[in-house]
């Protein structure tokens, strides 16, 4: 599904990802986890072409991004239809509903009129718990609820892989909790997803674990191996 293959990315003579390599099947759930600056978030990045990278190959299905070279835009295009992005701080539309953001991917980049994407957005605004706020723009929801929406906007483009960066880290217990519970339901479906945390107990709900530090892997296992 996908596969990292000794991925560098050097910048000003430091190495922020030194030979990184990993695989992610099919449904499984994986989390990066480890210390700040270890690399976990720019990995991320760099599986879903935010970001180039120095040398190595990423695979993403049948999309090979290489290291050294720009990535094409067709390919970053095909790239973000694959995968979805969840980040830290939403990034939310401010200036659009939830709704109009949940639909945003279908009618940007895949090209959806509004009838076409309008009753998917609805669906899985519903799923998200969220039904009660299709007309509500970002400012008038809480930080659950924004990344809620922020979810349901990236499986809008039904996505077969979703990499979170930090997703509950900027929410308060509470709302945390509303978050992982919509993650844990993708997951009981059989989404496929990489998860960058610090929550040891959403780690511990992975398939695999990947424990990171200072650019590399320092092991990697299931979480009862790999979690003290």
């Amino acid at each position: 599904m996908i596969r990292v293959t000794d991925i560098v990315k050097a910048f000003d003579g430091h190495r922020i990802l030194d030979g990184v390599s990993l695989e992610v099947k099919q449904g499984e759930v994986t989390a990066l986890v480890g210390p700040s600056g270890g690399g976990k978030s720019t990995l991320l990045r760099c599986i879903n072409g935010l970001e180039t990278f120095t040398s190595g190959r990423i695979t993403v299905g049948s999309i090979t991004l290489m290291g050294g070279v720009p990535h094409a835009e067709p390919l970053l295009v095909e790239l973000r239809r694959t995968i979805g992005m969840v980040f830290q701080q939403f990034h939310l539309f401010p200036h659009m509903t939830a709704l109009e953001n949940v639909m945003s991917g279908p009618r940007f980049a895949l090209g959806l009129s509004r009838q076409e994407c309008e009753p998917a957005a609805r669906k899985l605004l519903d799923r998200v718990g969220l039904s009660h706020k299709y007309d509500a723009k970002p400012a008038n929801l809480s930080g659950g609820q924004q990344q809620r929406v922020a979810i349901a906007r990236s499986l809008a483009v039904k996505p077969t892989a979703i990499l979170f960066d930090e997703p509950t880290s900027a929410l308060d217990p509470k709302m945390a909790v509303e978050v992982l519970s919509v993650m844990r339901d993708l997951a009981h479906d059989g989404q496929t997803m990489i998860v960058v945390t610090h929550d040891m107990d959403l780690a511990r709900e992975a398939h695999i674990v990947h424990v990171m530090e200072a650019g590399r892997i320092a092991r990697s296992g299931p979480p009862a191996e790999c979690l003290i």
